[in-house]
C-alpha cells in the first residue's frame, strides 16, 4: 500500500516565483479579467447562472463517471413531475449545491467549514459530515490498485481542514497571487478527502467560489471540470506527483492554463449567447413589438427548455397569454415545440446548440 502523505499546513513554504508559473499566471489572469468583464455584456445574470451551471454541473458530474444528457438536464430543471434518471437527479444536486453556494458567498464574502458541509450535504443528500471512520483509502479505476490513502484519524482531518478553512478566508497568511492559492486550495482539500463521499465535486465548487470570494468573477461562470475530463490523465498524475515528489510547480501551471483555456472558452460562449439574445430581440421587436419584453427575452435563455407554465410564473401572466406567446415564437422560428410523453416543451434550439458546441 501506497504510504500516507504527509500533508503540509498552510501557508506553503515553497518558492513559485518561477519562469513557467509566472507565464502561465500572466495568461491565465489577463483571460480572466476579460471573462469577468464579457460576462458584464448579459444585462440578466441568472441566464448565465442557469444556464452555465447546468454545463458544470454535467461536466463536473462526468469526471466522477455520472453521466446524463444535456436534454434531459435542461427538462429536469423545469419539469418537477417528470421521472429522471438517477444520474440526472445527482447532476441536478450539483447545480443546486453551486448555487447555494454561490449564494452563501456573496452574503457572507466567507467560505466556511459550515458552508462547505452544507455543499456536500446537498450533493450526497445525506448528513455523514467529516470522515470519522478510518478506512478510505483512493485507488485506480481500472487495476484497483491503492493510490493515495488520505488522513485516517479525525483530529487529523479536522486540524488540516480547519487549516484550508483559515487559508481561504485570511489573505494576510499568504501574499501568493489568488491563482496560485486556488490551485493549492484544491490540491489540499482533495488530500485532506474530508467526506466520505462527495469530495472531487465540493472541491470543483470551492474552486469557483474562491474566484467569486476574491473579487476575481463577479458570478460563478467559470469551470474547470471539461479541461479536467480533457487532460484527466494529467490531472491525476500531478496530484500525485505533488504527494510522492513535492512537485507543486507542474501542478500549478496545470491548473493555470486551465483557467487560461477555460476562461477563453467561457468568453466564446457568453458572447455566442448574447449575439443571440440580441438577434432574438431584434426580430421581435421588429415583427412582433406587443410580445416582446425583456422578461420574455431572458426567459427563453436562462431556460433552453420552456413550459407555458414556466413562461406565466416568469413574466406574471395567465396561462393564456404565455400559451399565445409561446405560439408566436414558435411560427417564427425562434423556438420549436416537442412533446416528450405528457408534457409540451417549447426549446430554444439556437442556445442549445451554442451550448452543446461551447
Amino acid at each position: 500500500m501506497r504510504p500516507t502523505y504527509n500533508i503540509p499546513d498552510l501557508p506553503l513554504s515553497y518558492n513559485f516565483a518561477t519562469v513557467p508559473v509566472f507565464q502561465a499566471l500572466n495568461a491565465a489572469s489577463r483571460a480572466l479579467a476579460e471573462l469577468k468583464g464579457t460576462a458584464r455584456t448579459i444585462p440578466n445574470e441568472q441566464v448565465l447562472i442557469n444556464t452555465l451551471t447546468i454545463r458544470e454541473a454535467q461536466d463536473s458530474s462526468a469526471v466522477e463517471n455520472i453521466i446524463t444528457t444535456q436534454d434531459e438536464l435542461f427538462r429536469a430543471e423545469i419539469a418537477l413531475s417528470e421521472r429522471h434518471s438517477p444520474a440526472t437527479k445527482e447532476v441536478q444536486r450539483y447545480a443546486v449545491a453551486l448555487r447555494q453556494g454561490f449564494v452563501d458567498v456573496k452574503s457572507t464574502g466567507l467560505i466556511t467549514r459550515p458552508h462547505i458541509i452544507k455543499i456536500q450535504e446537498e450533493l450526497e443528500r445525506n448528513r455523514a459530515g467529516i470522515r470519522t471512520s478510518p478506512g478510505t483509502k483512493l485507488e485506480n479505476d481500472k487495476t484497483g490498485e491503492v493510490v493515495y490513502v488520505p488522513p485516517q484519524h479525525p483530529d487529523e482531518i479536522n486540524r488540516h481542514l480547519d487549516g484550508l478553512v483559515r487559508y481561504l478566508n485570511d489573505d494576510q497568511l499568504c501574499s501568493l497571487d489568488p491563482l496560485i492559492k486556488m490551485a493549492i486550495i484544491h490540491h489540499q482539500f482533495e488530500s485532506i478527502h474530508p467526506f466520505y463521499d462527495g469530495n472531487g465535486r465540493t472541491g470543483r465548487i470551492i474552486n469557483i467560489l474562491y474566484l467569486v470570494q476574491q473579487g476575481l468573477l463577479e458570478l460563478p461562470i467559470l469551470y474547470l471540470s471539461r479541461y479536467i475530463i480533457a487532460h484527466k490523465e494529467d490531472y491525476y498524475r500531478l496530484l500525485q506527483a505533488v504527494r510522492d515528489r513535492g512537485e507543486w510547480e507542474d501542478w500549478v501551471v496545470y491548473i493555470l492554463r486551465g483557467i487560461e483555456e477555460t476562461a477563453k472558452q467561457s468568453i466564446f460562449l457568453i458572447s455566442q449567447i448574447r449575439t443571440a439574445m440580441q438577434q432574438v430581440k431584434r426580430k421581435l421587436r421588429q415583427d412582433h413589438p406587443k410580445v416582446y419584453s425583456q422578461d420574455l427575452l431572458n426567459n427563453l435563455f436562462r431556460h433552453p427548455y420552456t413550459k407555458i407554465q414556466v413562461v406565466a410564473e416568469d413574466l406574471n401572466v395567465h396561462p393564456l397569454t404565455a400559451r399565445k406567446y409561446l405560439s408566436i415564437l414558435t411560427k417564427t422560428g425562434i423556438l420549436t415545440e416537442h412533446k416528450i410523453g405528457r408534457d409540451k416543451y417549447f426549446v430554444n434550439d439556437r442556445l442549445i446548440d451554442i451550448l452543446a458546441a461551447g
